[in-house]
């Protein structure tokens, strides 16, 4: 389902503030997966997921999504395959608009023809059906806008969004680091919920590693824009937090740098 073969991006090339954010990266993920990516600031996880989002263009190397090559598609002509939510609540949403307004919107990347946004009452209906799987009684404020919810609300709205038009891939970009404990407990649980119900193929960037253990069925170690350690489902049954920081001194021979994106 996604393909990326030997990804080189680098910034400010030629200066003196060049840095390599991916080196040669290859990465598989076969439908269904879902895979969460850990790695300390730098490691070059924003810029792997804006490489398959369309965000920034590689400078080398493939991008195959679906078996189709995407690699020079830019980001809104990717939006029929690629659902993403941010680390940002405010940022997957427009907040002067109403609920529904929103997911129609996002409704409107699967139509063939025109942007379609206005509401019917089929959508609205539908729209209602996609809510209550939420739980949180959003499909009875449906003409709320969207910057009177809360952080949690909004994100979980965003999840919705990001996947009810069923994308190839799920991009999933530390999408619960803003949120309070127990809201960020609410968008895991929903995130395993919605990635397993509909089985989508998922790529999980957090900076919580036990979250990383926790959910998905494989997990990639990311370090100076490569990824030097995998772990598939079986593996990844027997890591603990302790087990994962032990293989990164043993493959770098240092200890991941202890800041708020390895840690918790």
């Amino acid at each position: 389902m996604l393909h990326l073969n030997q990804i080189f991006k680098v910034f400010n090339e030629g200066t003196p503030d060049e840095k390599i954010a991916l080196h040669e990266l290859t990465l598989q993920l076969n439908p269904g997966d879902f895979v969460t990516v850990i790695g300390s600031n730098g490691a070059g996880k924003s810029t792997l997921m804006n490489i398959i989002s369309g965000k920034i263009i590689t400078d080398l190397g493939t991008v195959y999504i679906d078996g189709k090559n995407v690699t020079n598609l830019q980001e809104h002509n990717r939006a029929r395959l690629v659902g993403r939510v941010f680390q940002d609540p405010m940022a997957g949403t427009a907040p002067t608009m109403t609920i529904e307004e929103n997911l129609a919107i996002a409704y409107s990347r699967i139509q063939t023809r025109g942007l379609q946004i206005g509401v019917t009452k089929k959508r609205r209906d539908f729209f209602k059906a996609k809510l209550e799987t939420l739980h949180l009684g959003l499909e009875n404020r449906l003409e709320a806008k969207v910057g009177l919810l809360s952080g949690g609300e909004r994100q979980a709205l965003s999840l919705l969004m990001a996947t009810f038009t069923d994308p190839k891939i799920l991009l999933l970009d530390e999408h619960t680091a803003a949120l309070d404990p127990s809201r960020a407990e609410l968008i895991t649980n929903l995130t395993g919920e919605i990635v397993q119900k509909n089985n989508l193929t998922t790529l999980m960037v957090t900076h919580n590693m036990q979250q990383a253990l926790d959910l998905g069925n494989k997990l990639i170690m990311m370090d100076k824009g490569q990824v030097i350690f995998k772990a598939n489902e079986t593996e990844k049954k027997q890591l603990t937090v302790e087990k994962l920081l032990e293989e990164f001194q043993r493959i770098r021979g240092e200890k991941m740098n202890s800041d708020r994106a390895v840690l918790i």
